[in-house]
């Protein structure tokens, strides 16, 4: 097969000269040294980007110091719910990045994103019941991927006033991906307009590369930062899979099958490559497998009433049209308390058998802490469920910062239960009433005391047999 190697100075057919290896090292030069702005490499530690940053590098490398001013971001974007293994190498690969352009003089500086806690993952899905990403349902994309990359990019263009964000992507990887990249391109120019944020433009310098070109690059140069290619080939052909790429907008494809990704995605049906991982010895990962499978398996028709509340966040409960049947909403919090437990079992599980030297968290503490706030103030959870996990399971007491409120507790809520036994209220309903008085508790205006109050009355607080009974008796009336 004819590669971009078998020649340097070989194109392929119906390619510019630039898409050489030459052509592209001097492209590359040539749109540094063209203006002031600075650029941002997506880094994931896959092939493509690993190529594009190793290219940029050696590039840059035969330019005197006197021309390369211009700084360099190399920008990789954590999930918090990224596969152990990967995320092991990648923070390898930073440090490494970092050590290796202050020793070589290069205008280089790695820098990992992370969501805000209140985007994480699991507050979404633990604290708020947010069910398990789907096709139709991707709340996780844009949280956990697009918004931390674009809030940098966005510091870089208000301290800058542009910058020009250099991705590895692509062609030949989907027709799809073709398409996105020609409909903003400039005429006449490398450069393509980035499709939602003002003052960033796109650089694709590897975008004409095939999958052969790819590796016959990394293998035949060696990495300038000192990382080791073949370790990373070894790490495609244990898990059979691709790149999962910088996510900077909606265009962008997220991670498919057998894409190094998230461990708890539940988008694809199978997670080949996490599979693919254990079967080639990696073991200690199975906890990891079973936890996202069981997410998986909560997307099940028959599931869903089981695991998940038949109100609606807000409170609402909307019907499939024609039935009487629920379109559900959020995880129940039976669900959310059961599932937490598994997966701090399953952290445990995964570091007593994880290989020497590995430490795997799977959910923050400050994530815990604030599943606790958004249970404790739209649950009702005055027994601080989370606390008690935390305590039971990994045998310690979960930090919590002393705010200085008054808050309920246990005791409370065993009082509060016995008098909405008497009084027949639904318990969850007084609590946040409760919870209504005790968030404006000390204020000097309780101007929207009255709206929050109004919200919590709206809610739905019947249970779903009287819900849908009254609605049977609504259907009769009406067909008289």
């Amino acid at each position: 097969m004819n590669t971009l190697f078998d020649a340097q100075n070989e194109m392929h057919e119906h390619e510019s000269p630039n898409h050489t290896v030459k052509g592209v090292l001097e492209e590359i030069r040539a749109i540094y040294e063209r203006d002031n702005r600075p650029w941002v490499i997506g880094y994931s530690g896959g092939k493509d980007s690993t190529c594009a940053l190793q290219l940029i590098w050696s590039a840059l490398r035969e330019l005197p110091n006197s021309k390369r001013k211009k700084p360099v971001y190399v920008l990789s974007s954590d999930t918090l719910v990224e596969t152990p293994v990967i995320v092991d190498y990648i923070d390898q690969a930073l440090m490494n990045l970092n050590e290796a352009a202050r020793a070589q003089s290069m205008p280089i500086e790695a820098r990992k994103v992370v969501p805000d806690v209140k985007d994480s993952f699991w507050v979404n899905l633990l604290g708020r019941g947010y069910p398990a990403p789907s096709k139709r349902f991707r709340w996780c994309t844009e949280r956990l991927k697009i918004d931390p990359a674009n809030a940098f990019i966005k510091e870089k263009v208000a301290l800058f006033g542009e910058v020009v964000m250099v991705l590895g992507v692509r062609r030949a990887e989907s027709a799809t991906r073709a398409q996105v990249m020609s409909l903003h391109r400039i005429k006449n120019s490398a450069l393509s307009r980035h499709s939602t944020l003002p003052g960033a433009y796109v650089y694709t310098p590897i975008e004409a590369f095939s999958t052969d070109d790819v590796w016959s690059y990394l293998l035949q140069n060696e990495s300038p930062w000192g990382g080791d290619n073949r370790q990373l080939l070894a790490m495609y052909r244990n898990a059979q899979a691709g790149e999962c790429p910088l996510v900077v907008d909606k265009n962008t494809e997220s991670c498919g099958n057998s894409r190094f990704g998230c461990w708890v995605c539940t988008v694809v049906t199978k997670d080949k490559a996490m599979e693919a991982m254990i079967d080639n010895g990696e073991t200690w990962l199975e906890p990891l497998l079973d936890l996202r499978d069981e997410l998986a398996a909560t997307q099940n028709p028959e599931e869903k009433p089981k695991v998940r509340d038949f109100r609606r966040r807000d409170g609402r409960v909307v019907f499939k049209s024609g039935s009487n049947e629920t379109i559900p909403g959020p995880y129940t919090i039976a669900f959310r308390k059961s599932f937490l437990r598994k997966l701090l079992k399953a952290q445990l599980e995964v570091n007593k058998n994880a290989p020497p030297g590995e430490k795997t968290i799977l959910i923050h503490d400050e994530e815990l802490q604030e599943i606790r706030r958004l249970w404790r103030t739209e649950a009702g959870d005055w027994e601080d469920s989370v606390a008690a996990v935390v305590r039971d399971v990994l045998g310690r007491e979960l930090p919590v910062e002393d705010d200085g409120a008054f808050n309920f507790d246990g005791e409370d809520g065993v009082i509060l239960k016995h008098v909405c036994a008497e009084y027949n209220v639904p318990p969850a309903l007084l609590a946040q009433l409760l919870e209504v008085e005790r968030s404006v508790r000390g204020l000097k205006r309780r101007a929207a005391v009255h709206q929050k109050i109004g919200a919590v009355m709206e809610r739905e607080w019947r249970n779903r047999e009287e819900v849908i009974s009254q609605r049977d008796q609504w259907a009769r009336k009406a067909d008289k």
